[in-house]
Parts: C-alpha cells; structure tokens; sequence
C-alpha cells in the first residue's frame, strides 16, 4: 500500500486528515505542499487546488471527509464512521456542523483579515462572527453529556472538531462561560493523534495573520 498525502501542516483540513491517519498508525507520504512541483502534482490530481488530497496507487480522493472514509476502508479496525447507522449518521452530521458552522466562518474572518484593508468587508466579519457565537452556545449545548462529538467514541467528527476549534478560539474567542465546549476543546488538545499534529504545525505559526496565542 503506497498512500501519498499532499497537505500543509499548518492547515486545519490538512490536520483534520493527519488525526485519522496517526489514530488508525496508518504509513504514508507526506508530499509537503511548499515547492511549485508538489502544487502542480496537487492541480494534476485536483485542479480546484484545494488540499489535502489522497493519492492512493491509480485513485486519488480530495476532500477531508472523503479520504477519512477512504482510510476507514483500509485499515476498518479503527474506525472514524462507526458500523452503527444511527450513531454513523450522527458523526457526519457533526462532521458537517464543525466544517460548515465553526471551520467555514473562522475561515471567512481570515479571509477578510488578508484582504488590503480599503477591501475588507465589514459585515462579512460582523456576520462571521455572530454565527460563530450561535455555533458556540449550540455546541456548548451539546457538549454537556458528550465526551466526544458523537458521544463516548473519537470519531471523523472529533478530527475536524480540533483543528477547527483551535483556530476558531485564535480569530473569535470562544466565550469562558460555556465550560463544556472548553472541556471537549481541551480534551481535543490533549488527544495524543492531535498532539502530534499540533506539534508539527508549531514551526509555521507565524503564517496565522491575527498572531498565533502561546498558549495553545
């Protein structure tokens, strides 16, 4: 088995794929996404240029949810998609509430933070923001008789819950008063497969624009 990842330490999605792979201690290729060969291998494969992408012998898989699901099927004795449906069904709804309502606003404030500032957009921002807060007060909600994102099982759902909520807290700060969204966060951080991925992304803080907190 010949796996080759195409990703960027720093990046949440990239991170999010590198959990599943360190939980499951899967071998592959990390192809870093810093040169101009290693981008026009990516555009090759997947010409939206977005990363990560799985390349796994003649096949390739873009999209985050979509390689874990891939991985799932190589090594399923791990499993980040439970064989229960109902419980399956809720770990890809939480994976789509972390990647729709904390990853995809948090990115739209960075977005706007990279912008000329005669560009930025003000409403965009304010926008972001307020539903960043509605998502946190929903998950905090959750989170309360949950250990994970779909109850007592680290799942593909806990993998972009990390990356997600960390960069999340840098750009609009999570509020202290809701204390289950902050316990989970803090058991994200402390999970030694995310451990891991934090720590390889540490030399590239300086890309964060709004400057990187110390103490994450």
């Amino acid at each position: 088995m010949s796996l080759i990842l195409y990703s960027h330490p720093f990046s949440s999605y990239c991170q999010k794929a590198l959990v599943a792979f360190y939980e499951k201690d899967l071998p592959f290729e990390q192809r870093m996404l810093e040169s101009e060969g290693a981008m026009a291998e990516l555009r090759a494969l997947w010409p939206f240029g977005q990363f990560p992408v799985l390349k796994d012998g003649d096949r390739h898989f873009a999209e985050t949810s979509i390689i874990i699901e891939r991985l799932d099927q190589l090594e399923p004795a791990t499993p980040m998609i439970p064989s229960d449906p109902d419980l399956a069904l809720e770990v890809r709804f939480m994976d789509r509430v972390f990647d729709n309502h904390i990853q995809a606003h948090q990115q739209r404030l960075i977005y706007n933070a990279l912008r000329p500032e005669a560009d930025r957009d003000p409403l965009a921002d304010a926008d972001a923001r307020k539903k960043l807060e509605i998502a946190y007060a929903w998950l905090d909600a959750v989170m309360a008789d949950r250990k994970w994102a779909a109850g007592e099982v680290f799942t593909l759902a806990d993998c972009g819950a990390a990356p997600g909520l960390l960069y999340a807290h840098w750009t609009h700060a999570i509020p202290k008063d809701h204390v289950h969204l902050w316990a989970y966060r803090r058991r994200l951080l402390a999970r030694p497969s995310y451990a891991r991925a934090l720590d390889e992304a540490r030399p590239y803080r300086s890309y964060f624009p709004l400057g990187a907190p110390d103490e994450d």
